[in-house]
């Protein structure tokens, strides 16, 4: 039987981490560290970095490769693949190191627009495996907190959703704020933004956190070429948007 930890921790602050992921982190025997390849080391080296920097004696880390998502049958279908894929990848980095209490460096919580949990099933098929999820703090709270705002108005609904359904259905029905996440497009640039407020950050936490905000009219080409800047700069960008009409 594996135990196999998936810690949140937050988006990449020491300070996001609770006293309850850093217990499990020592709890550890193993902890895997995705590699995404040279385009996207410093992924690589800022989970690591973490562990060194805030436990006095941090447990083995074992980098495994993620392999590559491939679409060419369509999203969810290269999605499923991809993740029977990269479950294989644990798989094997677990046998060649024989842990037993494997854990995983989840960036702000497992439970939300995260696929380790979805992958961790595909994993249960292959071995017995018994799963413990450590909460941390997501982008969206980490984004209000930058900017000093409320993530719903009174009494009102927020909807999550992502840059893909925004680009393709455009604002959802049923709430006047939404919050945005895993756009690689700046797919607000999509909406009438008429009366629409943007309030963006990105690299949350972390020393380079940008954060921009206005009427989406104004903010939204200069966030576009804000993000296009940071991403050529770090060779990565993490970001995440609350939009709010009236």
């Amino acid at each position: 039987m594996i135990d196999l930890t998936l810690i949140g921790i937050g988006t990449g602050s020491p300070g996001h981490l609770t006293r309850q992921a850093i217990a499990a982190m020592l709890d550890s025997d193993l902890i895997l560290i995705p590699d995404k390849g040279e385009d996207k080391a410093d992924l690589a080296f800022l989970r690591e970095a973490l562990c060194r920097q805030v436990l006095p004696s941090p447990p083995p880390l074992a980098r495994f490769p993620m392999p590559r998502r491939d679409d060419a049958q369509g999203y969810l279908p290269g999605v499923r693949d991809w993740h029977d894929a990269v479950a294989c990848s644990w798989l094997q980095v677990l046998e060649s190191h024989r842990a037993s209490r494997p854990s995983l460096l989840i960036w702000g919580d497992p439970s939300l627009y995260d696929s380790s949990l979805r992958i961790a099933r595909h994993l249960s098929a292959r071995m017995a495996l018994n799963l413990r999820v450590i909460p941390g703090i997501t982008a969206i709270q980490a984004l209000c907190a930058a900017h000093a705002i409320p993530l719903n108005d009174l009494g009102q609904p927020v909807i999550v959703t992502t840059g893909r359904r925004l680009r393709d259905q455009g604002w959802p029905s049923g709430a006047d704020r939404i919050v945005v996440l895993l756009d690689g497009e700046c797919s607000f640039d999509r909406l009438d933004p008429l009366g629409v407020t943007i309030w963006w950050g990105a690299y949350l936490g972390m020393p380079q956190q940008i954060l921009h905000s206005g009427p989406l009219a104004q903010a939204g080409p200069e966030i576009t070429r804000i993000r296009a800047r940071a991403r050529a700069a770090h060779g990565w960008i993490m970001d995440s948007y609350l939009l709010a009409r009236p």
